[in-house]
């Protein structure tokens, strides 16, 4: 079974006064929203998809020195 989202058409005209609740529709429903000018497509609402977070990942850790090395302080491991 294929399932297709028929995607809505609506005026800029009606999308200027009813923007807020066409977001909230495509967000909830899923299905984008095509928005057109004198019955011409001029731009495509769509629904963010949401990522999958890596931890950890290479791009978020970055070690900027040495982190081996004695910096010299003297401190009380025990408190």
């Amino acid at each position: 079974m294929i399932l297709v989202m028929k995607e809505e058409t609506i005026g800029a005209a009606q999308f200027k006064a009813t923007c807020l609740a066409v977001l909230d529709d495509v967000a909830r429903s899923g299905r984008p929203v095509i928005v057109t000018k004198r019955g011409k497509p001029v731009a495509k609402l769509v629904p963010l998809t949401k990522k999958r977070r890596r931890p950890f990942s290479k791009s978020v850790l970055y070690i900027a020195d040495d982190i081996v090395k004695s910096t010299g302080d003297k401190w009380n491991a025990g408190g």
